[in-house]
């Protein structure tokens, strides 16, 4: 069966359906969403229940756009107050160690091409080519990993982790796409591909800080009747973004990740409905994008592969991402090495590799469709050994942490021009001693009771109310 007009919403909701059933069990074990979702599109793909979809061209597309949506959700996300004490190493792993990365998995994949008896022979840029389609990680996959886990991370791993997959993507493709152009024209000069590089990354910069700053100057002065329009313009922005970047040559990954950063950072209206509709949002194109890849991919086609694949991926996990992450971390000894060894572990695969091994295909690269199955099939291999074990390998290294609680028990937020913020406190016996009345409490000056919560009733506070032990207040203070 075909997707067509007629039957894509309802096999379009069949698989969105099936596939939030299926995580909610895996987020249980611990099991990545990604490969989750990949596996139900294999299931009703080809060599499943039969859904045909082998448009590569199209399968790009919708990675393009989900991944837009997901490195700018990431900025947003990302807090340069956390971020700031790892930037060097962050940006290290993100551009020299997704580097090297490639260079040590290209020329292995070069070597046993040439010298082994496996069903493989590329050229070297061809290898290289492979190797930059993986050189990225996944950072949704590992956190959701550690969130389901209630895991945080010593040494400011975790922001560092989050830095480096957040912005590695844009130096993966940017290796893609030279080594596509090297593999199918082969008159690139080295000045060339320097240029084109450094281009990409200032301009890229440049485009998404200056747009980002746009974004928040819109969002705050256009004064929208409704509210829930507030994030579509934003949505419309971003798009924006990705594409105007994209067709003056700059990186248009790079520079809706750093609009993503301005407009988290900035103050803005209307922030918790545009939170809202991001987080869910983004959750649905991821969920298309890993359905779109999964209903791709022709799960026979990845058996021929798996010798090959299962050396190249073993490599990087052993070899080609430890040997970055060192090389990389040589110049902060701050970190210790458990903390090293614990950052090569989380060099995880997700849907990004596969997205650019999209690429080769749709430029029709010699051997593209191999290059593209191995691709899968070591995703795969790294979800399922590296993906699981995270957590577990956090906690072996003693590198966990109680995760940090975020907002309150009410689920009351301020907006951002209210120079406020909010905590809950429980209330225990010494809170009481002197008195059980809400004007006995002795709170610091500026500080006032929103509201009290007993077990499933909520009460308006006066002076008068009688505090009773466990008692959850809600307060609000003036800031500093």
């Amino acid at each position: 069966m075909e997707f067509n007009a007629e039957n894509i919403l309802l096999l379009g909701a069949i698989l969105v359906f099936c596939s939030i059933l299926i995580s909610k069990t895996g987020y249980r074990f611990g099991i990545p969403s990604l490969l989750l979702f990949l596996i139900v599109g294999m299931f009703f793909g080809s060599d499943g229940l039969g859904l045909q979809f082998g448009n590569a061209g199209q399968a790009q597309f919708i990675g393009m756009m989900a991944l837009s949506i997901i490195l700018f959700s990431g900025g947003v996300d990302t807090k340069i107050k956390e971020i700031r004490p790892v930037l060097a190493p962050g940006i290290m792993l993100s551009t020299i160690g997704v580097l090297l990365t490639t260079l040590l998995t290209g020329f292995f994949i070069f070597y046993i091409s040439h010298w082994t008896g496996l069903d493989i022979e590329m050229s070297l840029v061809v290898s290289l080519l492979l190797a930059a389609t993986m050189s990225s990680t996944d950072s949704a996959s590992v956190f959701s990993i550690l969130r389901s886990q209630k895991l945080n991370l010593k040494h400011n791993l975790r922001p560092m982790l989050e830095l480096e997959s957040g912005s590695n993507d844009p130096m993966a493709y940017m290796l893609t796409i030279v080594l596509i152009q090297l593999a199918t024209a082969n008159n690139a000069s080295v000045a060339d591909i320097a240029t084109n590089f450094a281009f990409q990354f200032i301009f890229g910069g440049l485009a998404g800080y200056g747009i980002g700053k746009l974004m928040v100057w819109i969002n705050n002065r256009i004064n929208l009747s409704n509210t829930s329009l507030y994030p579509i313009l934003i949505l419309s922005l971003v798009f924006f973004t990705f594409t105007v970047t994209d067709l003056l040559k700059g990186n248009g990954y790079l520079a809706v990740y750093i609009a993503g950063i301005v407009l988290g950072n900035a103050k803005i209206v209307n922030r918790k409905e545009t939170q809202t509709f991001f987080d869910g949002f983004t959750w649905l194109v991821q969920i298309v994008m890993f359905l779109a890849l999964g209903l791709l991919v022709n799960p026979h086609e990845l058996l021929i592969v798996a010798p090959t694949a299962l050396l190249i991926g073993l490599f990087m996990m052993i070899v080609a991402r430890p040997l970055s992450v060192i090389l990389c971390l040589l110049p902060f000894r701050n970190l210790p090495k458990r903390a090293w060894t614990f950052t090569s572990w989380v060099g995880l695969r997700g849907a990004v590799p596969i997205i650019f091994a999209t690429y080769p295909v749709v430029a029709n690269v010699d051997g593209a469709d191999q290059i593209f199955n191995i691709v899968f099939f070591i995703t795969l291999l790294s979800l399922v050994l590296q993906g699981s074990t995270i957590a577990s390998f956090a906690r072996k290294l003693n590198l966990d942490l109680p995760l940090e609680k975020i907002g309150n028990d009410f689920g009351v937020e301020l907006p951002d021009e209210i120079n406020s913020s909010l905590k809950d406190i429980t209330v225990t016996d010494e809170m009481i001693a002197n008195g059980d009345r809400l004007a006995d409490m002795r709170l610091p000056k500026g500080t006032l009771v929103m509201i009290i919560k007993r077990g499933t009733e909520y009460i308006v506070p006066n002076g008068s109310v009688s505090l009773h032990i466990g008692d959850k207040l809600l307060l609000i203070s003036e800031n500093q």
